[in-house]
């Protein structure tokens, strides 16, 4: 999802399309945090680890 996030957020600034840049913002955010759940040992969506 933050590998998602990056490549939306560098096609959206290269073409200059708002909503590509808007939607890798959120998923890189969303992503981020998903990662710090996991990382600190909570279940995140049922598992024990997030990916």
């Amino acid at each position: 999802m933050i590998i998602l996030g990056v490549l939306l957020l560098v096609i959206g600034f290269v073409t200059g399309i708002a909503v590509l840049w808007t939607i890798g913002v959120v998923l890189l955010v969303v992503g981020a945090v998903l990662w710090l759940l996991g990382a600190a040992g909570r279940a995140v969506g049922g598992r024990r680890h997030y990916w």
